[in-house]
């Protein structure tokens, strides 16, 4: 019985809250939490998130968590500042406070990981932009841009990461930027919205997971493949078909399994002592080098097309 209480006492319990339950990346970044607390064997990962992108929903399960007494919170942020005040809260129980894929102001929490360097995303996105703009046979054209909510923080950084960028691709014409806030329905209407409303458009750029999706899949019943291409961040098992139909030309993103394992691994080192002011570890990822905010990134972004989608799309 006393070594049953002292393994309760010692199991270290993390909070992983997502934007929202029910996105396939999100639910591939809890595949790999879950892989991370297996092999600690100590953990207990909590999935958890509101049922839409709103920082609050997001502030009334971190304060269930708080209620909880758990050993760390893992947070993709709906809200850059709007989450600071519930987990200063946290951090003064004692709760150490990761933010990851979308970040956290650093007041708000620890360590920051982001999924990859903020400007090989806004690179990326635009290489893939002027990719597919050769695709449709034209020199120059107008792109757009479909993001998640108008606070995501890292939608807004990679964005403005994006116009860096652009000034050196003048063939590629920003014309607009438009929010589905991570809904289906809404980014698909969004995107309906663009084609009607910018005759000269050719390439939507959507570096959300829910609005890729939606975009090409709007794309395809306007009867506009081949015209306008669909391209930006997310999951091979959710856009080898619209790769199949020629909507997608190539796209790109990290391992969200890596992702949600990284992020896991991380807070369970803080929470042991495990970490310094400029690196932690993140197990078999290797280890996070921090800036003086805290922040971190993962890996490159990784391109899929049609050599490459297929082997992947059964994995996550």
């Amino acid at each position: 019985m006393a070594t049953s209480g002292l393994v309760q006492a010692d199991s270290v319990r993390i909070g992983l809250v997502v934007k929202a339950l029910g996105i396939g990346f999100f639910e591939a970044a809890n595949q790999g939490a879950q892989e991370a607390a297996k092999e600690l064997g100590d953990v207990e990962v909590i999935y958890t998130g509101p049922t839409s992108t709103t920082a609050e929903g997001q502030i009334e399960v971190i304060n269930s968590l708080i209620a909880q007494k758990v050993d760390a919170i893992a947070v993709s942020a709906n809200d850059t500042d709007a989450l600071v005040p519930i987990l200063k809260k946290a951090q003064q129980r004692g709760i150490k406070v990761v933010s990851w894929d979308s970040g956290v102001a650093p007041e708000g929490r620890q360590v920051h990981l982001n999924p990859s360097s903020n400007s090989l995303i806004g690179e990326m996105n635009v290489k893939l932009a002027d990719e597919a703009l050769k695709a449709t046979g034209s020199d120059q054209g107008d792109i757009a841009i479909l993001s998640a909510t108008p606070t995501s923080t890292n939608q807004n950084i990679w964005i403005e990461e994006m116009k860096k960028v652009l000034p050196q691709y003048p063939q590629l014409n920003l014309v607009a930027t438009v929010y589905g806030d991570d809904l289906a329905d809404k980014s698909y209407r969004e995107t309906v919205g663009l084609l009607k409303s910018h005759p000269n458009l050719k390439v939507i750029v959507a570096p959300t997971s829910v609005g890729i999706v939606a975009a090409a899949q709007a794309v395809q019943d306007q009867g506009r493949i081949g015209e306008v291409y669909v391209t930006g961040l997310g999951l091979p098992s959710e856009l080898a078909g619209h790769v199949d139909s020629g909507a997608v030309k190539s796209f790109a993103i990290w391992n969200p399994i890596d992702l949600g394992y990284a992020a896991a691994m991380i807070s369970y080192n803080l929470v042991q002592g495990n970490a310094s002011d400029t690196e932690v570890g993140m197990g078999r990822i290797g280890v996070a080098q921090l800036d003086e905010q805290g922040n971190a990134a993962m890996a490159e972004p990784f391109v899929y097309n049609t050599s490459n989608v297929h082997a992947f799309a059964d994995i996550f």
